[in-house]
């Protein structure tokens, strides 16, 4: 069904042309492209709002929530109606499934194309996420490494950096990964020696449950994305106080 479906797949002009955008509103690559959602939602802000649907569940079946199905089965009904509707679907997470429930995206035929892209990643943001977030971690073992092996006065005279005071005890961020692997749940990191990184435990979790996947939900602009991710707060220091991404340098 997927490569009969492939083969008449609208080309990017053919999408632009179907969803009234304009130049610059749509960035084609290869067969795919993505929106410059920024600019549509600037260019529109003036038109009246629609109606908006979510789409979620909480308790998984052996075969998944059904979420993707059901999203694909309301645009179509609502379409086959004569209305103007549209839907946007996360890029899944690929780990638990594994491509066994139609691509993590729809079981039997409802599938979404185009299936090697979607499988690989490519049409997605979780990739990107998964750099920003580990990059925060990144940094924040290291100022902790730093912190522990440098004076104030050393500190300053290499990178102008000031001594947070981290607490090794009260860091909230962990890491995170395209895959359920429980056996990262829970780890130690930072053995070796004293350019190894900070000992101390710590955790992985899945991509999508990083604040950054939240917040492309709810942000308004660019400015506003830059201004939250410049409030994450990633650990305390020794005297209760939150150590944000602002903190580390590494915000919006």
């Amino acid at each position: 069904f997927a490569e009969a479906a492939e083969e008449n797949m609208p080309t990017p002009d053919e999408w632009r042309e179907r969803l009234n955008l304009q130049k610059g509103e749509m960035i084609p690559y290869g067969r795919l492209c993505r929106l410059d959602f920024l600019k549509v939602i600037e260019r529109l802000k003036d038109k009246p709002d629609g109606k908006y649907v979510e789409v979620t569940a909480i308790t998984p079946t052996p075969l998944g929530e059904g979420k993707t199905t059901t999203t694909m089965g309301i645009l179509e009904g609502m379409g086959k109606r004569g209305k103007n509707v549209g839907g946007c679907i996360r890029q899944p997470s690929g780990g638990p499934s594994m491509n066994i429930k139609g691509t993590a995206a729809g079981g039997g035929n409802a599938l979404l194309i185009p299936m090697t892209e979607f499988s690989l990643g490519l049409t997605g943001d979780i990739n990107d996420i998964m750099n920003a977030h580990n990059l925060a971690m990144v940094a924040l073992t290291s100022r902790m490494q730093h912190e522990r092996n440098y004076s104030d006065e050393e500190l300053a005279k290499r990178s102008r950096m000031r001594r947070l005071n981290i607490d090794p005890t009260r860091v909230e961020m962990g890491w995170i990964m395209d895959f359920c692997a429980q056996s990262l749940r829970n780890i130690v990191i930072g053995l070796g020696g004293r350019m190894d990184g900070y000992p101390m435990q710590s955790k992985f979790g899945i991509a999508v449950s990083s604040e950054l996947m939240a917040m492309l939900s709810i942000v308004t602009d660019l400015a506003d994305l830059r201004k939250r991710m410049d409030e994450i707060t990633v650990a305390f220091d020794r005297d209760g106080n939150p150590v944000t991404t602002g903190d580390l340098e590494v915000g919006g």
